[in-house]
């Protein structure tokens, strides 16, 4: 396994390379010290998993994750200032796939690597499935393929997999932590808001209103549900 950290901090870098060394001993750590680094690391090495800081001295973390999902849709956990529930949101809306708030524990952020990573394997989706077609939007779901008005639009593996258990259960209610738990996992039940980013996010994709939705509507204090854009 390929893990990129892109961090300023000496100290930071070792104890992330720690981690994942002890937990998972194949593993390769290649280490960061600012943005334009990290970039070359994530091209070059095509890691599984990169772990980046939004404080970096050259660029911020938000315009790395940016030039990142240019190229590759590897999972990215972002490392945020305690409290920062700003840069929480705005980080899930360009494209991270989780956070994890300084300090952390070695266990927090090993069990959000292992979640995040799991996601992006995917495999709980049937070998093979018919396409689904609505107006504007292709699934192709055996090649995770969506395209809004024949165009290819890019999804994290969260975003897809949100996606996909809202099409395979339109017209019906999903509450939210049903929803978490499909598309997230079981740890993540009751992360309400981090539901709520990744549903602005996949409505802003499929061209969805997001001030008066149409295709994913909500259903206040219960869940949301998934209508076919015809």
């Amino acid at each position: 396994m390929k893990v990129v950290v892109i961090d300023d901090s000496p100290e930071i870098i070792e104890v992330v390379t720690l981690c994942f060394q002890l937990r998972w001993g194949n593993t390769t750590v290649f280490p960061a010290n600012d943005g334009s680094k990290g970039l070359e690391l994530v091209e070059k090495e095509n890691p599984d998993l990169v772990i980046l800081d939004i404080g970096l001295p050259d660029m911020d973390g938000f315009q790395v994750l940016r030039e990142i999902r240019r190229f590759s849709q590897v999972p990215v956990i972002m490392l945020t200032v305690k409290n920062e529930d700003t840069d929480i949101a705005k980080g899930l809306e360009l494209g991270a796939d989780d956070y994890v708030t300084k300090p952390f524990s070695h266990i927090e952020l090993l069990a959000r690597a292992q979640a995040v990573m799991r996601r992006a394997v995917g495999g709980s989706e049937p070998a093979e499935e018919q396409p689904y077609t609505s107006g504007k939007l292709h699934v192709d779901f055996n090649r995770h393929e969506v395209k809004i008005d024949g165009r290819p639009v890019k999804f994290t593996s969260t975003e897809y997999k949100l996606l996909y258990y809202l099409i395979k259960n339109e017209g019906r209610l999903l509450s939210h932590e049903n929803l978490l738990a499909k598309a997230c996992g079981e740890a993540y039940r009751d992360a309400r808001d981090l539901l709520r980013v990744h549903i602005q996010h996949l409505r802003q994709k499929l061209g969805d209103n997001v001030e008066s939705p149409r295709i994913i509507v909500t259903e206040h204090g219960m869940g949301y549900k998934f209508v076919s854009p015809v």
